[in-house]
């Protein structure tokens, strides 16, 4: 589970040894957080519901928080498609945004590649892969951009991303 913009700004703050608590309190079991934004592993014998999620977490920290739920095979198999791998030199300049539904890569409006230039960009169904040799703060995607995909994205370098797979990997 991957929530959107938790800890970005002051106003964000949400401690990661409450949002264990909250979703071990919504019935999920060995949950593990990463990092201090928004990844959350954890088990459950059905799909977990976003909705429930989303406004627990407003109610007990006050932050609204879209959420990005994926199974592992699905997160392992996001990772493992990475085409833009071999031009990296630095995989936290690597981005993935993971979508919480399919898209037509066809259908979405992007920059040209001479326009991104040096940054290289490639649109999946579930997830969009990113190369900014320049930082993800220097970035030539606009806003406009990432609006395409509404509310429910969000985004990891590929170091943090496999961090997380190695965690949900671990027994």
């Amino acid at each position: 589970m991957l929530l959107r913009g938790i800890n970005v700004n002051p106003s964000t703050r949400v401690a990661m040894s409450d949002l264990r608590d909250l979703v071990s309190e919504l019935g999920y079991s060995d949950v593990r957080t990463l990092l201090q934004s928004g990844n959350v592993i954890l088990n459950s014998d059905a799909a977990p519901d976003v909705v429930s999620l989303e406004s627990a977490i407003v109610a007990k920290t006050g932050v609204k928080s879209r959420v990005v739920v994926l199974s592992l095979a699905h997160f392992r198999k996001v990772l493992e498609a990475n085409p833009l791998l071999d031009v990296s030199d630095d995989l936290s300049k690597m981005v993935i945004t993971f979508l919480d539904g399919d898209i037509k890569a066809a259908e979405v409006e992007h920059p040209s590649d001479d326009d991104l230039a040096p940054e290289r960009l490639v649109i999946s169904p579930r997830a969009i892969y990113q190369w900014c040799p320049d930082g993800i703060l220097k970035s030539k995607l606009k806003p406009a951009f990432w609006r395409q995909f509404g509310p429910v994205a969000t985004t990891r370098n590929v170091r943090t991303a496999n961090r997380i797979l190695e965690l949900a990997e671990r027994e």
